[in-house]
């Protein structure tokens, strides 16, 4: 076993949490400061109703991440388990098996480009004005699907190995390119919509070769052979059970623009779907970096519960909790404090800025709660407890903010989509509190982790 892999068990864990965190935090900057770009080069270069075609279409595509990231975050939980148990046969065999996993997903995203994309849209909400930019950006990415698929699963993969600094590059590269590749398709080839897809689908296959390159050169703790590549039913399954939680999480994710974009249509107009477009990212963007130590997490939880070294998974959790505490306080005092500006960035007219500030005041009233949330979730996940693991994950999105944002426009109007979010937030927050308090005896007290592997709620 690698060096890489090795130090999970045994370097001490805010030194191996720094080291593993802060990469997977510039990473995931890099990229949303991509998403913000993106958004706000298409803002600038198309307009609103540009902005609003893209809200539309990212619901699409957020499916095809879901199928990705239970598939890739899924492996990445067993990978970690049995690097850390020393079965590293074991291991090159689950990988194969997410290889396979991955050519299936793309394939029914390329059906799909040339089959269902217009009704699909139309159904997620596209009106007349909306649904011809809504198919410009998702045409290009459905028809490269394989590509994205590959990158984002292959990701969790190199995480879950303990090669950060490598996941990290393969979240720059492509973020990086498109930020180059937007302003010459959009503007200098004068594609609008188009072409801010086209550079997104670029990016992600100038990095999936790398990807490849890495593998194949013999770089990771993890090896290919054709061998594997044939699914075996067990190995596939154990993957997709881990990582439902995951695609549930980004399902709802979709479900929840679905909804949104809907209920603003209905109470609005296509002008507040734009805003929410808008508001979205700048989310996405605060999100990231609470993600980025999720990630740093996993594969240390991962590795040290199958290890059975308890002590060190306890401590894993308090400090990444403590971290992730910080960064909600400050994300919260950011959005109270300036929305008026972070608009601005996208958008010099004054309706947008107002209204966009008037949405973010409300939406992150409850901001500070969200990083706990992360992390509950994340952490079941990473020792393979997939019922308590699932609910958490489908608990703001599914449970509390979709059914709020189909009723409380009706009483209150637009101000009700705003309104859910902070609502959610709470009683998720609450959810992952009692969830954390239940098993406090499998993750906050000393002890072998052996002894608690068949702890109820898993």
């Amino acid at each position: 076993m690698k060096e890489q892999s090795q130090r999970l068990g045994t370097q001490p864990i805010p030194k191996l949490l720094a080291n593993l965190s802060i990469p997977a935090m510039i990473g995931m900057f890099v990229m949303a400061l991509y998403n913000v770009v993106d958004t706000l080069f298409i803002a600038r270069g198309v307009g609103i109703l540009g902005v609003s075609g893209v809200s539309i279409g990212f619901p699409v595509m957020l499916i095809m991440m879901a199928v990705s990231a239970a598939v890739g975050i899924g492996g990445a939980s067993v990978i970690s388990r049995r690097l850390g148990e020393n079965k590293a046969e074991e291991a090159d065999q689950v990988f194969g098996n997410i290889l396979f996993a991955i050519l299936l997903i793309s394939s029914f995203g390329l059906i799909g480009a040339f089959t269902f994309l217009e009704p699909l849209l139309i159904l997620f909400g596209a009106t007349e004005n909306i649904l011809p930019y809504a198919k410009d950006y998702l045409y290009p990415i459905m028809l490269g699907s394989i590509f994205f698929s590959f990158s984002f699963t292959t990701n969790s993969i190199i995480r879950s190995e303990g090669n950060s600094r490598f996941a990290m590059i393969t979240m720059i590269i492509p973020s990086v390119l498109n930020i180059i590749l937007d302003p010459i398709f959009i503007f200098g080839l004068d594609m609008g919509v188009l072409g801010a897809s086209v550079a997104t689908v670029i990016s992600q296959a100038t990095v999936s070769v790398v990807v490849l390159v890495y593998f194949l050169k013999g770089k990771s703790t993890l090896t290919i052979y054709s061998a594997y590549l044939k699914p075996k039913v067990i190995v596939l399954k154990e993957i997709l059970t881990i990582g439902m939680p995951a695609f549930i999480r980004q399902v709802s994710g979709s479900g929840m623009m679905i909804a949104i974009n809907v209920m603003l249509i209905k109470f609005g107009g296509e002008f507040e779907v734009g805003v929410f477009g808008i508001v979205h990212k700048l989310a996405m963007f605060t999100i990231m970096p609470m993600i980025g130590v999720l990630q740093g997490m996993q594969p240390i939880i991962g590795y040290n519960y199958g290890a059975n070294q308890f002590g060190r998974l306890r401590e894993t959790i308090v400090l990444g909790m403590k971290v992730v505490t910080l960064i909600s306080a400050g994300i919260f005092i950011l959005m109270m404090t300036i929305p008026e500006s972070l608009v601005h960035i996208f958008s010099g007219d004054e309706k947008t800025i107002e209204t966009g500030a008037y949405a973010i005041r409300i939406m992150f009233a409850a901001s500070i709660l969200i990083g706990a949330q992360v992390v509950s979730g994340g952490l079941y996940q990473a020792v393979g407890m997939a019922k308590p693991a699932l609910i958490l994950s489908m608990a703001r999105q599914v449970l509390f903010l979709i059914p709020l944002v189909l009723t409380l426009p009706y009483f209150i109007g637009v101000t009700g989509v705003w309104l859910a979010f902070p609502i959610s937030d709470l009683l998720a927050f609450t959810l992952s509190m009692f969830f954390l308090y239940k098993d406090r005896k499998l993750f906050f007290k000393s002890g072998n982790a052996a002894s608690y592997k068949t702890a109820p709620s898993s």
